[in-house]
């Protein structure tokens, strides 16, 4: 068994081979561009750019030409939040989202309080999960957006994307989500979750890093947002620049995959996860951070208490797991997830997130739950608590 062991996922998964063997043809001879209409190179580019927004529009269940590509979620994000508020700013500046979504989308948020929009940020319960009686009693006449996270990058909690696209229909406002995590790990349909914006990446998904897309409605309401890159009007107008060729190839295949095999893929990680979770639980002192009821099927996130944190993942070299999200790994601050849940910072610092993938095997799994036994067990021997 090779060493270290990955299991954080939620930051990025590997590229599937299947995936790379259809992006190599056009890293190579067929490495034209889809906006050349003139010859056969542009030809063959738009051809495949095509086909790829098919495969991605067929496991979100939503039309080919509803399918914007950019350059990952963090840019879908960008494009959905400020395109939306640029397009209806007549009808109100209000947004409604959530203390635990994203850093893209709250510092998204932030950027767009400087200039006078009204933000409010929901709170979540202990189990990670919103009160939709919170969410309805904060819509004013002003809200024109809600934003709410389909499933947390760090503690993998689901929300009920069902019921509050109910209510953002009930009072006509217009419903973002970031399904970053959960496109291709579980079923998302766009027209039973009945969400109006969605954004995703490829390399959540076994796909390249560089691509993802966002899914704008069409009708029912028919969505517009203003484009936040200028120059060519390429994707309807909506988000300018060469596309990525290779790369949009390479997230139409993943997403064909995930939609082949997200069953048999679910149903292998989720015994696994589970079976990591009920050894790890058996730590004394541990706990699930997080509604183990809502959850992503490949994910935990698990608190050790009387452990120092850094100390804890210093003594995991073995093991590539992480204490927080991926894009504040820099930070020296707890996770704010983990603290809108209500956990201490020694608490939130003491906590591990386990990400697993198609390609975690059951050896691995023995190995991790060796391992961060092992460590636990000496930081609390060397602890003065």
């Amino acid at each position: 068994m090779k060493l270290p062991i990955y299991l954080d996922n939620n930051a990025t998964t590997p590229l599937d081979p299947r995936v790379l063997e259809a992006m190599m043809p056009y890293l190579t001879e067929h490495f034209g561009n889809a906006a050349s209409r003139d010859h056969a190179f542009g030809w063959a580019a738009k051809e495949a750019v095509d086909f790829a927004r098919e495969q991605v529009a067929a496991l979100i269940n939503s039309n080919p030409k509803e399918i914007i590509f950019t350059s990952g979620a963090t840019e879908s994000i960008n494009l959905a939040i400020k395109g939306v508020f640029e397009m209806y700013a007549s009808k109100g500046n209000h947004l409604i989202t959530v203390n635990t979504e994203h850093k893209a989308v709250l510092d998204t948020c932030q950027h767009l309080e400087k200039m006078g929009v009204r933000v409010t940020y929901l709170e979540v319960n202990q189990a990670g999960l919103i009160d939709l009686n919170s969410l309805e009693a904060a819509i004013t006449p002003e809200t024109i957006l809600l934003s709410v996270m389909y499933a947390n990058n760090e503690t993998g909690v689901i929300q009920p994307i069902r019921e509050i696209s109910a209510i953002a229909r009930k009072y006509g406002i217009l419903f973002m989500t970031d399904a970053t995590q959960a496109v291709g790990k579980i079923p998302v349909d766009v027209e039973t979750d009945l969400m109006d914006l969605m954004a995703f990446s490829g390399h959540k998904m076994y796909g390249p890093k560089g691509v993802g897309a966002l899914y704008v409605r069409r009708k029912d309401p028919r969505v517009k947002i203003s484009a936040q890159m200028d120059g060519g009007g390429h994707e309807r107008g909506m988000r300018s620049g060469t596309l990525n060729v290779p790369g949009i190839v390479g997230l139409g295949k993943a997403c064909e995959l995930c939609r082949l095999e997200m069953a048999s893929d679910t149903k292998r990680m989720k015994k696994l996860r589970d079976y990591l979770e009920a050894e790890l639980l058996q730590i004394e002192e541990s706990q699930r951070n997080g509604s183990k009821e809502h959850c992503l099927p490949h994910v935990t996130n698990i608190a050790f208490k009387y452990v120092e944190g850094e100390a804890l993942m210093l003594g995991l070299k073995d093991l590539a797991v992480s204490s927080g999200s991926a894009c504040t790994s820099a930070s020296i601050e707890p996770s704010y997830v983990l603290k809108a849940l209500g956990l201490s910072d020694d608490l939130a610092y003491a906590s591990l997130r386990f990400g697993l993938s198609r390609f975690t095997t059951a050896e691995q799994i023995e190995y991790a739950i060796s391992h961060v036994r092992e460590v636990v067990g000496k930081q609390r021997q060397m602890s003065p608590q």
